[in-house]
C-alpha cells in the first residue's frame, strides 16, 4: 500500500490493517476491498452503504459511468445531507484468506 500512494496509484492513505480478522468478520465482510460508508446521524453513525465501489470488472479498468461510481454517488449524496438510494450491488475483489481456524460462522453459508 505505501507504494502505491507513494507512486500517485492511490490517492489516500487512510485503510485498516486488521491483522486479527476481527473487524472483517464482525462487518461480514468477504472480499477485499468489502467497503462500507457510514454518516452520523445525530450522536451516532449509520451504516449507509455496504457495496462496490463502481462496477470496473478488473483494477485497471475504468468505471462505465453508467451506474459507473456507487460509492462516489453515495459519498456526494451523503456530504449533500441526502438519503443515500443505492441498489445493493456486491464487492468485487479477493476472498479474505481467513487464517486457519479464524473463519467466521457466516463464511460456511457463502
Amino acid at each position: 500500500m505505501r507504494e502505491e500512494v507513494e507512486s500517485g496509484r492511490i490517492a489516500y492513505d487512510a485503510y485498516l490493517r486488521d491483522e486479527s480478522q476481527d473487524v472483517a468478520a464482525a462487518y461480514g465482510a468477504v472480499c477485499t476491498p468489502d467497503p462500507y460508508l457510514f454518516a452520523r446521524r445525530g450522536d451516532a453513525f449509520e451504516l449507509v452503504y455496504h457495496g462496490r465501489l463502481d462496477d470496473a470488472l478488473t483494477p485497471d479498468a475504468d468505471p462505465s459511468g453508467d451506474p459507473g461510481f456507487e460509492m462516489r454517488d453515495v459519498i456526494d449524496s451523503v456530504l449533500a445531507g441526502g438519503d443515500v438510494d443505492a441498489d445493493f450491488r456486491p464487492s468485487r475483489g479477493c476472498t479474505i484468506k481467513w487464517r486457519e481456524g479464524n473463519e467466521p460462522d457466516y463464511w460456511d453459508d457463502l
